[in-house]
């Protein structure tokens, strides 16, 4: 535990990326395998079984430093990190014991009272407390809390791992997709330089696109670049290898079973292949179905045949990553669409066919056609480069997202949070309401960002002065203040009081100029709503 806590004060306390790169590489190569396993799997953001609940934990870090319940509660406001709290308020370790390995912290002690009692799961955390230094303990509480927070993104990580191995970041990314064990075995194998077995196993690391941040005249000639539509569903890749079907969404989850009629597709193409879609639910017309469709059948491992019936899914395939065991993804975009077309024009299934080319003669034909993309169910289009390969992750300057503007509504403040971390003392989770046919504010979005500090601050001031109620953390405040949000759609929700869904809300600006009445009306969203 002491090697992985040394690390944690050197990430926490470093700003330069090269600094923490070459922390986690002296660490893999410095530590005993079982522990540098571990290490690794934490800080590519995985978690731990939940051993104790928040309240759980500052109860018993309470009991231990004599401190009542509401002076916890409190410090952990001020704080806003719980680990970070209990660490400052627990009191100083009596003598601590001698460094026990992080491996055998998790295997031997953590993991065997996941799920057991609470006397139990109490036992061993305050005997850890009392045994570990302050830098030990706090690391020992952020496992415990599931959440490192050290500003280390899996890419970096990955990156360290390069310069350690010398095996491609893009290799490297591909063997950490997915669930992994944390073993000594699993890290050889992911530092070799030499094919393994796994490698052909796993999905390739996706390709993201980047917003369009300037005009699209800037990209040069149109006949460069290939328009297709930005479907709105979930990206995924299909895997068919040996015969054998998985389907991967970008999130890293298997997603087998919950979409049999993909995986029958799939099944009957006359090849190998890595196919990089997206993954729609699709009625008959010919046309997509809201997302709001799609999220009533991801959830459901084995869906039935009204699950089925109601949400039949499709994948528009736009990328063929790999065909009967060869890596194509150094191949040119165009080069890589064409063999894709030819495989599924082979096949003919509806249910996997190739995501087309929009088209356009000139950029000014391109922006008419964006324009009439929330009629169409899409957000916009994909701008690529007709001869981009298929890089990793997000690589600027090949792929762009062309979305349309968002939806708008004016709102009023209803209610108001504190948020966390460094703004755990600021009220900045915020829930906006319209009013309904009876003239009543009624919630219809949450939103967190949009407002610059100095706004933050003003508006945290106001609310603290205009609070009406409070309901635990939250206040209810004076209907007066009004803020343009912006939203990428609205959909029917039998869940909510307002009968809608807005998704992706965010604030634009606030509506000083405004008064409360003339917000928008919930007629107003109830007719964009699919």
């Amino acid at each position: 535990m002491k090697a992985f806590a040394a690390l944690y004060q050197t990430l926490e306390h470093s700003t330069g990326t090269l600094d923490k790169r070459a922390a986690i590489a002296a660490y893999v190569r410095t530590t005993p395998r079982a522990d540098a396993a571990w290490g690794l799997w934490l800080l590519a953001g995985n978690k731990l079984r939940r051993i104790a609940a928040s309240g759980e934990l500052r109860s018993w870090c309470g009991e231990m430093a004599g401190l009542p319940a509401w002076l916890v509660d409190d410090s952990y406001s001020h704080v806003g990190d719980l680990a970070e709290t209990l660490a400052l308020l627990l009191p100083p370790t009596p003598s601590p014991a001698a460094d026990v390995p992080l491996h055998a912290w998790i295997e031997q002690r953590l993991l065997p009272v996941a799920g057991a009692d609470a006397d139990t799961r109490r036992r061993m955390v305050v005997d850890a407390w009392m045994q570990l230094p302050e830098g030990e303990r706090l690391v020992f509480t952020k496992l415990l809390t599931g959440a490192l927070r050290i500003g280390v993104s899996l890419r970096l990580v990955q990156q360290a791992l390069a310069d350690l191995s010398g095996v491609p970041i893009a290799l490297l990314a591909q063997r950490m997709l997915g669930d992994w064990p944390p073993t000594p075995a699993f890290l050889d194998a992911l530092l070799s330089t030499e094919a393994q077995d796994s490698d052909r196993e796993q999905p390739y690391p996706f390709f993201l696109a980047s917003p369009l941040d300037g005009t699209v005249e800037q990209l040069g000639d149109i006949g460069d670049w290939l328009l297709e539509w930005k479907w709105d569903g979930i990206r995924l890749q299909i895997i068919r290898r040996r015969g054998e079907v998985a389907l991967w969404s970008r999130g890293e989850e298997r997603l087998d079973g919950r979409f049999p009629e993909i995986e029958a597709a799939a099944g009957a193409l006359p090849r190998d292949a890595v196919i990089d879609g997206e993954l729609l639910a699709w009625q008959q017309g010919d046309a997509p179905l809201p997302f709001s469709a799609l999220q009533t059948r991801i959830q459901r491992k084995r869906p039935g045949s009204k699950h089925l019936a109601a949400a039949p899914a499709r994948v528009l395939a736009y990328d063929l990553l790999e065909l009967d065991g060869d890596d194509l993804r150094e191949w040119p975009l165009h080069a890589r669409r064409q063999r894709l077309r030819e495989l599924l024009e082979a096949t003919g299934d509806p249910r996997l066919v190739l995501s087309p080319d929009a088209g356009a003669a000139s950029w000014d034909d391109a922006a008419a056609m964006r324009e009439t993309s929330r009629g169409r169910g899409v957000e916009g289009l994909m701008v690529k480069r007709r001869d981009s390969p298929y890089r990793s992750g997000r690589r600027r300057g090949d792929w762009w997202k062309w979305k349309i503007d968002p939806l708008t509504i004016d709102a009023v403040l209803l209610y108001a949070q504190a948020g966390h971390g460094r703004r755990s003392t600021l009220y900045t989770d915020y829930t906006f309401g319209v009013w309904d046919e009876a003239g009543e504010l009624v919630p219809v979005a949450k939103a967190y960002s949009g407002l610059d500090d100095t706004e933050i601050l003003a508006l945290d001031q106001w609310i603290r002065t205009h609070t009406r109620e409070r309901f635990g953390p939250v206040r209810s405040v004076v209907a007066e203040q009004v803020f343009e949000l912006g939203f990428e759609g609205v959909n029917v929700s039998s869940r909510h009081k307002s009968g809608i869904a807005v998704r992706f809300p965010r604030i634009l600006r606030w509506r000083r100029d405004k008064p409360a009445a003339e917000a928008d009306r919930l007629a107003t969203l109830k007719a964009l709503a699919r």
